[in-house]
């Protein structure tokens, strides 16, 4: 929050910071032992968190798991899993997709079709996307892995947001095609961001070339610990989805409210349009309330979602004084 309270030194705290798509109702964290701190990541709790990540996701088996601090450190890792080439990314997205594929040295570009990935060394798509929330169908993925896995082509499907959509449109369970990586956030979902946990869910041999790659101990034991821990947890995962689906509805009717144009979003983040975009961004900032905004697109901003009753009301009253 440092840039938001350099940008708005005057806006009262604490700051309420919407401008993510992180889950505001966090996994509650366990108590953790000692010796996790004190010791060297353990490959047994590796192989755990690995089944615990199978299950929860849908791999066919650990085999096809490869776990990383992030999936943000995965990104450059498997972009280079092919030679270089054309680089094509479904957009608008998330700009670290086409950096990502820079640092592998792919001619990396943005394309608005997925006709236009067919033809690609290296293909990505995010489903659901940030920030419109966009779903491709399943049948359309598996389509496209197909017919770029005939000239030796990659798909990687970074399904970071698919934790709250139901469970028959991730493509997960494909992974034993040889050209399909799929990436899943856990912080996101969980809401413990900070813990740096996530996967690549791909083909075994694959999965041997990342984990070559990322070397001996990677994830860190607390890491480790609280992942297989959470990933198993059904009933918290959901009630966590029940209350997201609920909040959504919630800042949804608030949006339209104040005259928003909702135009899209996944369930932990909404997306709308209006021409005075940037005064109300300004105006929230004033506030101290922070939102996503768009240089590609300066009519658009991304709300997250309030953590608590103090924070929706804040949310509530800064929007119906924007509107007079």
């Amino acid at each position: 929050m440092t840039a938001a309270r350099e940008l708005f030194p005057n806006a009262p705290e604490p700051f309420i910071d919407l401008s993510t798509g992180i889950n505001p109702y966090a996994y509650p964290l366990p108590e953790l032992p000692q010796e996790l701190f004190a010791r060297l990541p353990d490959e047994a709790a590796l192989r755990r968190l690995a089944e615990a990540a199978a299950r929860a996701y849908g791999a066919p088996s650990r085999d096809h798991v490869v776990c990383a601090p992030g999936t943000q450190l995965l990104l450059p890792l498997v972009t280079g899993l092919v030679p270089p080439g054309r680089a094509a990314i479904l957009g608008p997205t998330y700009a670290e997709h086409r950096r990502a594929a820079a640092l592998a040295r792919h001619g990396a570009v943005e394309v608005d079709s997925v006709d236009q990935l067919r033809d690609a060394r290296l293909a990505v798509i995010v489903n659901p996307n940030n920030p419109d929330g966009r779903i491709l169908p399943r049948s359309a993925v598996l389509d496209l892995a197909d017919a770029l896995n005939r000239h030796g082509g990659l798909l990687v499907v970074d399904e970071a947001f698919a934790d709250v959509l139901p469970a028959e449109l991730s493509v997960a369970d494909a992974t034993a095609r040889p050209n399909l990586v799929v990436l899943r956030s856990f912080g996101k979902f969980f809401g413990l961001a900070g813990l740096r946990l996530g996967f690549a869910l791909t083909a075994p041999e694959l999965a041997r070339r990342l984990r070559a790659l990322l070397g001996p101990w990677a994830v860190p034991g607390p890491a480790l610990h609280i992942g297989a821990i959470a990933l198993a947890d059904e009933q918290w995962k959901a009630a966590a989805r029940a209350r997201i689906v609920k909040a959504a509805q919630r800042v949804d009717a608030l949006l339209e409210r104040a005259g928003l144009e909702l135009i899209g979003g996944a369930l932990l983040y909404r997306l709308t349009r209006s021409q005075d975009a940037a005064g109300l961004f300004t105006h929230l900032g004033q506030s101290g309330i922070l939102v996503r905004r768009f240089t590609h697109e300066p009519s658009w901003l991304r709300w997250g979602l309030p953590k608590d009753e103090a924070q929706w009301q804040r949310l509530r009253a800064t929007l119906e004084s924007w509107r007079r």
